[in-house]
């Protein structure tokens, strides 16, 4: 997949906060890919793929570690599964495909639960899965939903969400720079955290390990393949539908309504609310998907803007005021325009 490029100097103060937030919080990488009105307008790489000493500088070619942004991925997988009724309804209980586990701990817990982070359930060291809240009541960040969305799409399709991305959008757009890895080579970014300075690989079954690795180009295109709805150079490559199911508002009505409201993993905004992540400028059909590494993924119908943001240190900046943070930048964002 190639689009046309045009570089402009309209998104340079945002190049510079980018610069400026990774300078502060000591990663070694920096990148920040914009595509707007179906061209390339903004390509920043800053840095280095480590703090180490001759260290390949940041490129067009450099693959991050994107952490939980894979879930995007996975929520298109989801969708896919939706739309190809593999998986018959949002509302379905989360036991009819995962039989095995505990049917009275599972009790109410739907798909649409798991996909918008309201299902309530939760992980001891051990395996042991317990429940924190009744689900649909609240909303709270886990990582047990996604490891019961991963198998129940390679349940449900046959084959992994790694196989289903690379055969659905992978191969047909020549996405060559993104990939679950299980070997490290000169392409990929490290992983600073405050000890460690490391290619954090490991095995992975293309669905919910934590090895997704993709070039900030490349994280770019897969929002705007979202932006198109899944048009490209005028040919459908997948079903608009999927589209319309992982990026539209998928959460139950909550009693609190400053939670944040999501699609398909996707944080998704119809109204600027408390813990929304997109910053009070950003208009109301937008979506965004972010991980503890620092890449963003910012997309914005309205304006016909996708922006990707890459960063290489855990955790993202600001400790406990990370969320100001996040919403600074899609204000940012919003000022360029």
């Amino acid at each position: 997949m190639h689009l046309p490029k045009k570089l402009t100097h309209q998104f340079s103060s945002l190049a510079d906060y980018t610069d400026d937030i990774r300078e502060r919080n000591g990663g070694s990488a920096a990148a920040l890919v914009i595509i707007h009105k179906d061209r390339i307008v903004t390509e920043h790489y800053s840095g280095f793929h480590s703090h180490r000493q001759g260290a390949r500088p940041i490129g067009t070619d450099s693959q991050f570690h994107i952490a939980s942004a894979r879930k995007s991925y996975i929520g298109f997988a989801a969708a896919l599964a939706l739309y190809e009724e593999s998986i018959t309804s949002l509302d379905d209980p989360v036991s009819m495909y995962l039989p095995e586990l505990d049917s009275q701990l599972l009790s109410k817990t739907t798909i649409r639960h798991l996909l918008t982070h309201t299902h309530g359930l939760n992980e001891r060291e051990d395996g042991t899965i317990y429940r924190e809240f009744l689900p649909g009541t609240t909303w709270a960040y886990r990582n047990i939903n996604v490891t019961m969305i991963a198998e129940i799409v390679k349940r449900t399709m046959g084959k992994s969400v790694g196989e289903l991305l690379r055969e659905h959008v992978f191969y047909p757009l020549a996405l060559t720079e993104t990939g679950w890895k299980t070997e490290a080579n000169n392409k990929l970014v490290s992983v600073i955290t405050e000890t460690e300075d490391e290619i954090p690989l490991g095995i992975s079954d293309e669905g919910h390990e934590k090895n997704l690795f993709v070039s900030a180009r490349e994280l770019a295109y897969w929002g705007y393949l979202h932006i198109k709805k899944g048009n490209i150079y005028g040919k459908q490559i997948v079903p608009s539908g999927i589209f319309d199911l992982a990026t539209s508002i998928q959460s139950p009505p909550l009693a609190n309504k400053d939670l944040p409201q999501n699609g398909f993993f996707w944080y998704t905004k119809d109204c600027d609310t408390k813990f929304n992540e997109m910053g009070k400028h950003v208009p109301n059909g937008s979506y965004q998907i972010l991980g503890v590494t620092g890449p963003l993924l910012l997309v914005i119908p309205e304006h016909n803007l996708v922006v990707a943001r890459m960063y290489n240190k855990r955790y993202n900046y600001g400790g406990d005021n990370y969320l100001h943070y996040l919403r600074e930048f899609g204000n940012q964002v919003m000022r360029c325009l």
